[in-house]
């Protein structure tokens, strides 16, 4: 650990100034929150990623703080040796999402009106091939299980994830997944199960 802060400002200040591999940003907090904080800390695809530690009750603020630009997020009662494989996850550039939580920030979607347009005209720039990473990997598919679906190989599937990002403008899968269900691509209810972690 390189720093604490006591408010969201000073997280922002300190992330900015030390430049962390990974914040750990609580949710509720007096000034500027975890939400604003995460959403300055992410601007512009910034180096620094932010793991959301998040309670039950807070899962509205859970999936704004996904859409902001966290790269994930973990119940705040979760065991020590989670948080330590939840740190490395995200370090390395993947994307973090707690089983327990994931049904419940997807609901939580579920019941917001989109307007969609715009995205589904984003969808325009992908290949037949990159549609349907996306829907898999929207699914909670794995490279190595969307190469098993697709028939190609794993190096293929992280080729066509990339892509996928780049074209979209997105900073990891975690807002891709968000991505293809505010596009109307992925319909509710078409996760199968809960989503662990997944490699970009």
């Amino acid at each position: 650990m390189v720093a604490e802060a006591a408010d969201g400002l000073e997280a922002v200040d300190a992330a900015r100034r030390l430049q962390p591999d990974v914040v750990l940003m609580d949710i509720r907090m007096p000034g500027v929150d975890g939400l604003e904080a995460t959403r300055r800390l992410t601007a512009g695809h910034a180096a620094t990623r932010v793991l959301i530690l998040t309670t039950f009750g807070l899962t509205e603020y859970v999936y704004e703080a996904l859409r902001a630009g966290a790269s994930g997020f973990l119940l705040k009662d979760s065991p020590a040796e989670e948080f330590l494989t939840a740190v490395r996850v995200v370090a390395r550039g993947d994307a973090l999402l707690d089983p327990a939580v994931t049904r419940a920030v997807i609901e939580e979607f579920a019941r917001r009106p989109i307007k969609r347009n715009d995205l589904v005209r984003r969808l325009d720039d992908l290949t037949a091939r990159e549609l349907e990473v996306l829907q898999l990997l929207a699914r909670g598919l794995s490279n190595a299980e969307i190469a098993a679906e697709l028939v190609v190989s794993d190096g293929t599937v992280k080729t066509h994830v990339a892509r996928v990002l780049h074209k979209l403008d997105l900073r990891d899968r975690v807002q891709a997944v968000i991505f293809a269900y505010e596009s109307g691509l992925v319909e509710v209810g078409v996760i199968e199960g809960g989503t662990a972690t997944t490699s970009a």
